[in-house]
């Protein structure tokens, strides 16, 4: 901690300390004078000082303490003449050699800090302030840096008694290392770790002596030899010695002291080494080592990790195929697990501790920057989690063999002891009973197994019969040594499964080498081959809590806040990948798509009519056809497709490869977290689909939009063949997000982008540039006859029953409701500006409405209304364009209703005929509730399903939400505002663009709206503010407007009769268009003949234009 920056103590670099820290604290240390003057500003902060440096120096002494009882016990060891051999005494002598590695390790470590004597004299002189004595343990502390600066010259002293036992226990290392420690052509050549280069062996138990020797660690065995051997560098010159120091020392040119903390191994020895006479000589071998490690350990470990690769695929093959072989080739799964471990490890360090380039030797980047390491750690994984699934057949296997084989070996081997004291003797007896006493059916009653205190016994026992003049001697019985060491294995396989996976695959080193961990997770997914590993890294941070110590609680948070971290951002950036190439797919199959639209028709019906013009000579490139990018005419070619979907596959391999991950008690699902960002990303594509841009109002047409929704939803549904999901959900949950204004992120969606579109653009166009968009009642579209100034849009292209079928079908019934509504609201503020309009001329309408029968007081009356101001037209022209916007509107509504009504008459046929007939047949319950409301809540049910109403509800429920000034005088309002429009239609005839066009069966200024506009507003006003009466108040309507329109004929004046036949056809229209008109009531009030004189004019007219 104190070596990096981030965790120094402010204390350390504080100005106001630095005089008293280096004038005063080290410049004797660790003797100083307490009473100096510059320790004032120390007497000051003395509080501060304790509280931050505490932790730091209580370390110092735990050292201290601990090298202490470590001098003990190895002195103890020699006073008893401890005999250690790995291959006999394997835990003794294993645990002897890790304790001097960690006492080593400790003193190396201690020696790197940098300011432990500022540390330790800065608290001393504080606790001296404080208490005003010095602590107990400094003087000592103080000796301690002072001798073990540097460490090794005073260890090496200090182990010149103990080489006598430390040297056995190395050199026993000779019978296992060189055996071990080999390259991968001679790996492959003695077919290490094979099952099936034997198949007569295939379910024997390997046969070795030395069991535990086997799954040893390399580098844990290097880091014994390369320490041991600094200790006792005297005896380098046997031979066995020196063989076992060349072979580590030309292996790895790092060397690990603790987690990430490293040594580079040459440059630290040969500073020892000089430091000692007469030890030129190895020096210069030193140096020959570290040219030879630098030079050759790199390709040798790289072609090392290719075996394992290939080794440990075979391994997970032939166990995933035969599970039953866990039993007796258990050994090879732990055998592998080491050996794989090993080299990550070796990796590891030297990636992120590169050599000195004053050595000038140039190292190959191949040799570091493995890109198929992530499928050495997967299979290290699969091994791992093959174990653990087949953890009962391996049980099941050695409790057999332990009971069956090895306690009866062990019987006969306790009877050949001649002279074996009682105390060992029941030692062995009892492991004889614990094992003979064992049978399956434990296994199957899931009794659990605790082999602990046989393990313990067996380690004390090594203990007693290794020390000199022991009375069993264990050297002398070496076949009984071996024996139980490989009885201990079998036992480990019973009840220790789990610490031996993590003994020799645990891969929580990367919790201390995370960047480089990132950067080989970043290399995965760039590399494709690679992607279906790609899992292995967040199943990684699962190992992270391995790295805690139960006496270091503390570090628990920290390390476990690290893997919960990186798990959830390898899974996002997993689950991002994996969406990224869906979307790439989904875009090449909707541009397919797009290509099969029958719009692109035209150019192949064109061009085959040109080839059959030109001459046969004449060669004409035809337009690629849809369909042709399918025909593969070399299968060696790897396109771009291919790419994609090996890339899908392999991402989802890796996404369905586990349900959860464990990670310091976080359940990680990969499923889950794909399918949280499918729908995201799913989301976002059909938005972004629509290709709307806000600058020039230019939208995806609604039926093209369908058309790629639909096939990406193909190629989403062709995920489920790949992992395990249910896409439904996908489909139910982001497609009904989008009948909404806005998703579950506030996001704009389909429905208010169109709906905004439609309303803000489309139709503002239709109402505002007279002449250029006409709404069509015989194509059921808005169609545009005439381009305006602003950028050309074809309006049959968008506002067609095909288009808004499509657009049903896209945001469906919960869309179109709120595209209504907000039509409905666009309405509701017209009429509110009509209702002021029929305020400020109420005398005028009220003296009009009773006396139409009265010609010349309704002329002067009309006069009076069609008056213009100074700058601005009459009232009546402005109610006309607002009752036209309003007409123009709820055609494009009626449009919308049909087309929700078609797409719901596909899709849930008997629900609606349901609905016809409860609205056919208002259901005639025996509630309280009135007919009125039953009605209307009829119309609610049946106007939601698209079913035209008589009076709309949507309408009604826009209008009531009006704030109106006049709420006691709505009624009279709402009769009036009919008076005022019946009198102002003649006013059309005037216009040019009220000429009716027979082949859109409408007028060019969209007049013809107006019968919806009043049949429309007839329904809601006077069933919402008066008593029901809107037949009686249409026919009040009708006789007005008859009345008006027969004036018409008695004008003399040219431009107030031009267009007069079209506007009586705006009569006929009216009435067809209500519920609550009749012919009969048409003809009473109209003469049919001008109406069928009417229409053949027009009609006439219409065909000369053509």
């Amino acid at each position: 901690m104190l070596g990096s920056p981030e965790n120094k103590p402010s204390f350390l670099t504080d100005k106001a300390l630095q005089p008293a820290i280096e004038k005063v604290l080290l410049k004797k240390f660790p003797l100083y004078d307490s009473k100096a003057s510059q320790l004032s500003a120390v007497n000051g902060m003395k509080a501060d000082i304790i509280k931050s440096l505490s932790l730091y120096y209580h370390t110092f002494v735990d050292i201290l303490t601990l090298k202490d009882h470590i001098v003990d016990l190895l002195t103890t060891i020699d006073a008893c003449q401890v005999q250690m051999d790995i291959t006999l005494n394997f835990d003794l002598t294993k645990t002897y050699l890790e304790l001097i590695v960690t006492y080593m390790s400790i003193m190396i470590l201690m020696s790197k800090v940098d300011d432990r004597k500022t540390v330790l004299a800065l608290y001393n002189s504080a606790h001296e302030f404080m208490h005003g004595k010095s602590d107990p343990a400094y003087h000592r502390l103080g000796q301690m840096c002072l001798e073990y600066d540097p460490p090794m010259k005073k260890m090496a002293e200090e182990f010149v008694p103990h080489s006598r036992h430390l040297m056995p226990a190395l050199m026993s290392l000779h019978k296992v290392y060189p055996t071990r420690n080999l390259t991968a052509e001679m790996m492959r050549n003695l077919q290490i770790l094979s099952i099936l280069s034997e198949p007569a062996k295939m379910s024997t138990v390997p046969s070795t002596d030395m069991i535990q020797c086997e799954y040893l660690s390399l580098d844990t065995m290097e880091r014994w030899i390369i320490f041991g051997l600094m200790l006792c560098y005297q005896n380098l010159s046997e031979p066995q010695a020196w063989d076992l120091w060349k072979q580590a020392l030309q292996d790895s040119y790092i060397i690990t002291l603790c987690r990430n903390e490293v040594l580079h191994t040459h440059s630290y020895i040969i500073a020892f080494f000089d430091s000692l006479r007469g030890q030129n000589k190895r020096v210069a071998e030193l140096k020959e080592f570290q040219v030879q490690a630098l030079q050759t350990a790199p390709a040798l470990h790289r072609e090392r990790r290719k075996f394992l690769r290939s080794t440990l695929r075979d391994l997970t093959l032939v166990f995933t195929e035969e599970p039953g072989l866990l039993g007796p080739k258990a050994l090879f799964v732990f055998q592998g697990l080491s050996l794989a471990r090993d080299e990550i490890l070796w990796l590891l360090r030297h990636v992120v501790n590169p050599p000195s380039k004053r050595h000038n030797v140039k190292m190959s980047p191949e040799d570091f920057y493995d890109r198929q390491l992530p499928e050495l750690l997967f299979y290290m994984e699969e091994l791992r989690g093959l174990v653990k699934k087949y953890n009962e057949v391996i049980q099941r296997y050695y409790v057999q063999y332990l009971s069956g084989y090895d306690a009866i070996f062990l019987n006969q081997l306790i009877q050949n002891i001649s002279m074996c004291p009682e105390d060992e003797s029941i030692i062995l007896s009892s492991f004889y009973n614990s094992i003979a006493a064992l049978s399956v059916r434990q296994v199957e009653k899931n009794e659990l197994f605790d082999f602990r205190g046989f393990r313990l016994d067996w380690f004390r026992l090594q203990a007693y019969t290794s020390v000199s003049k022991a009375g069993l001697e264990l050297k002398n019985h070496q076949e009984l040594a071996k024996h139980m060491n490989t009885v201990v294995f079998h036992t480990k396989m019973v009840d220790y499964l789990d610490e031996m996976i993590n003994e020799t695959g645990d891969l929580s080193i990367y919790c201390f080498y995370t960047t480089l961990f990132e950067h080989q997770f970043k290399q995965c997914m760039e590399f494709l081959a690679q992607h279906r590993y790609s899992i292995i890294f967040p199943m990684i941070c699962g190992h992270f809590m391995n790295a805690t110590h139960s006496l270091c609680p503390e570090e628990r948070h920290s390390i476990g806040t690290t893997s919960v971290q990186y798990a959830h951002w390898f899974l996002r950036e997993m689950s991002e990948e994996v969406n990224q190439v869906i979307t790439s797919i989904c875009e090449e199959q909707c541009m397919l798509n797009y290509k099969l639209l029958p719009k692109h028709s035209a150019a192949i019906i064109l061009s085959q009519r040109q080839k059959s013009k030109e001459k046969k000579e004449k060669k004409i490139q035809e337009p690629e056809k849809p369909g042709d990018e399918s025909i593969r005419k070399n299968r060696e070619n790897f396109t771009r497709m291919d790419k994609l979907h090996m890339a899908l596959t392999d991402l989802c391999y890796a996404i369905n490869y586990c349900t959860v991950i464990n990670v310091w008690d976080h359940g990680f699902v990969p499923r889950e977290f794909f399918l949280q960002h499918l729908e995201n990303r799913f989301n976002k594509a059909l938005v972004g689909m629509m290709m709307y841009n806000p600058e020039v109002n230019e939208i995806a047409k609604p039926s093209e939009l369908l058309n790629g929704v639909r096939a990406y939803m193909n190629v989403l549904q062709s995920i489920e063949n790949y992992v395990h999901i249910d896409i439904v959900r996908v489909f139910n949950n982001v497609l009904s997000m989008q009948t909404q204004p806005s998703d579950a992120n506030g996001e704009k969606t389909i429905t208010h982008i169109y709906t905004h579109w439609y309303l803000e653009i489309l139709l503002m166009r239709v109402a505002c540039n007279a002449g250029q968009i006409v709404f069509s009642p015989s194509r059921k579209a808005f169609v545009t006859v005439a381009q305006g100034d602003g950028p050309p849009l074809a309006a049959e292209e968008y506002a067609d029953l095909t288009e808004l079928r499509a657009l049903a079908e896209l945001i469906g019934p919960y869309g179109m409701k709120y595209l209504g509504e907000r039509l409905m609201l666009n309405i509701a503020s017209q009429v509110d500006e009509i209702k002021k309009l029929v305020v400020a001329n109420k005398d005028t309408l009220v003296q009009l409405r009773s006396s139409f029968d009265k010609p010349d007081v309704m002329s002067a009356l009309t006069r009076k209304l069609m008056t213009p101001y100074k700058n601005a037209p009459c009232d009546a022209d402005v109610l006309l364009i607002r009752m036209t916007k309003i007409g123009i509107l709820l055609a494009f509504r009626s449009l919308a209703q049909e087309a929700l009504n078609d797409i719901l008459d596909q899709r849930i046929p008997f629900m609606m005929g349901s609905i016809r007939d409860v609205q056919h047949h208002v259901p005639n319950t025996k509630d309280s509730m009135p007919v009125s409301l039953k009605q209307q809540v009829v119309n609610e049910l049946a106007s939601s399903a698209g079913e035209k109403c008589s009076v709309d509800p949507t309408l009604c429920n826009a209008l009531r939400t009006l704030k109106s000034a006049y709420a006691d005088d709505e009624y009279t309002i709402a009769c009036l505002l009919f008076v005022f429009v019946a009198v102002s239609i003649p006013k059309l005839a005037r216009l040019d663009s009220s000429s009716f066009k027979a082949s859109i069966e409408g007028h060019l200024n969209n007049s013809h709206c107006l019968a919806k506009s009043i049949n429309g507003l007839a329904g809601a006003l006077f069933s919402l503010y008066g008593p029901g009466d809107t037949d009686l108040r249409l026919q009040e309507f009708l006789a007005l407007a008859s009345s008006s329109l027969l004036r018409l004929g008695f004008e003399n004046d040219r431009e107030a009769v031009k267009n007069r036949e079209s506007i009586y056809l705006l009569l006929d229209q009216i009435v067809q268009e209500s519920p609550f008109l009749t012919m009969d009531l048409l003809e009473f009030c109209f003469p049919y003949a001008l109406l069928r004189n009417a229409y053949h004019s027009v009609y006439k007219a219409s065909a000369a234009d053509m």
